[in-house]
């Protein structure tokens, strides 16, 4: 109520003073017929100092004479007429003045209810980055989110292929322990819109699989789950997120979501980064570039970014150092516990070569996700408290620090 109260006092005072300052301007202001009458009056005076120098002479002089002295009558009794019927009281003029300073408050505060943030304080950066934390980690779960989103359409299949998938539930159900059996009903659950189904078989699939995954396992489940949730990143595919990127960290389809996951919880800024970095990393044909040049127009308009449009593909920016192809196609051949075990390398190796060559915010954020998502909860707070000391004077690189260690449950 404070607020609205000054809020109008001071549009009030600004609109009454322009008012009255119109007002008296209109008022003081001559009359075009007082000008004429000083004009004329001059040349009356001009004619005898040229009747005196012998420009003119007397028969013209006198003819002049007249027809100023016609025009000074003319010009003096326009003007009496117009006090005559000046009847404009100083109470009318206040009155209009307040009429106008009300029409205008009475607009700027419609204004300001329709397009502004009433009782929303101005908020620095640090306070944003400090509420984006806040937003993502009371979020709604996945579970929240499901009972929140309204029954989607199912999509028309032929009543041949329910029948089938309703088979294939059924065995699925029989030999609980057969990965590809959950595999395919993850699949054709979710053909069907049935994305709960689809995402909980995908989830039996990962865990009867025994490491033999990949980064595009941890992200179809994901996406399962988002889909779900109607669209929201929850926390849980939050995680397989950061599974699928401590992977592959050039995934293309995880760098999509994780984008729209930083939107949501408030930092487009840093989406805005990802979605340009996985622009530039193409290919141009993939389907997760078109989502992102479907939407990232208007995530850099929420970040404060003048955008210019980035061909796909295009490479200006180099990538950041993740696994190559050669070694992620031979991961899937190897143990879990090697699997593993060549991860943890990954990760060690970027780790040492940070420590002691040093690299960019992006890569040290990488390395705290990627242990966090390890289970180094120790070793990623130790990380991330190094990186702070090495970013202290970029605000920028700050608070992409902040945010991943906020996500990974580090943050102080």
């Amino acid at each position: 109520m404070v607020f609205w109260t000054v809020t109008a006092l001071i549009a009030f005072s600004a609109a009454l003073l322009l008012a009255m300052i119109i007002i008296r301007a209109r008022e003081q202001g001559e009359p075009a017929a007082a000008y004429d009458l000083r004009v004329y009056r001059q040349q009356l005076r001009e004619v005898g100092k040229d009747l005196a120098r012998g420009v003119i002479n007397e028969g013209d002089a006198e003819r002049i004479r007249t027809e100023i002295s016609r025009r000074i009558l003319a010009a003096d009794a326009q003007l009496q007429k117009r006090k005559g019927g000046h009847v404009q009281p100083r109470a009318l003029s206040l009155g209009f003045a307040i009429a106008t300073a009300l029409l205008v408050t009475g607009g700027t505060l419609g204004l300001y209810w329709q397009l502004g943030a009433p009782g929303y304080g101005d908020l620095g950066l640090e306070t944003r980055i400090q509420l984006a934390g806040e937003r993502a980690e009371n979020r709604p779960s996945q579970a929240e989110a499901e009972a929140e989103v309204a029954a989607l359409p199912k999509p028309q299949v032929e009543e041949g292929y329910v029948k089938l998938v309703e088979q294939l539930r059924k065995t699925a159900g029989q030999r609980e322990n057969d990965a590809q059996g959950q595999a395919l009903l993850a699949q054709h659950e979710a053909n069907l819109g049935n994305f709960k189904p689809a995402y909980e078989a995908k989830a039996n699939y990962i865990r009867l699989a025994e490491g033999q995954v990949n980064a595009r396992d941890f992200t179809e489940l994901a996406e399962l789950k988002i889909m779900a949730a109607g669209g929201h990143v929850s926390p849980e595919a939050q995680t397989d997120l950061q599974k699928a990127r401590a992977i592959d960290p050039a995934h293309g389809p995880a760098r999509y979501y994780w984008g729209l996951m930083l939107g949501q919880i408030g930092r487009p800024d840093l989406a805005y980064r990802e979605w340009a970095a996985t622009l530039r990393d193409g290919p141009a044909d993939a389907p997760w570039i078109k989502g992102i040049q479907g939407q990232i127009e208007e995530m850099a308009f929420r970040a404060g970014v003048e955008y210019q449009p980035i061909p796909p593909g295009g490479g200006t920016a180099p990538a950041l150092p993740g696994p190559s192809t050669e070694e992620m196609s031979s991961a899937s051949e190897l143990s879990p516990e090697e699997q593993q075990e060549m991860i943890r390398g990954m990760v060690t190796r970027l780790s040492d070569r940070l420590a002691t060559e040093g690299g960019s915010a992006e890569e040290w954020a990488r390395l705290i996700g990627a242990l966090s998502v390890l289970g180094e909860t120790d070793r990623a707070r130790t990380v991330y408290d190094e990186a702070r000391g090495a970013f202290a004077a970029d605000a920028e690189a700050l608070a992409l620090l902040d945010t991943i260690a906020a996500q990974a449950g580090i943050a102080e």
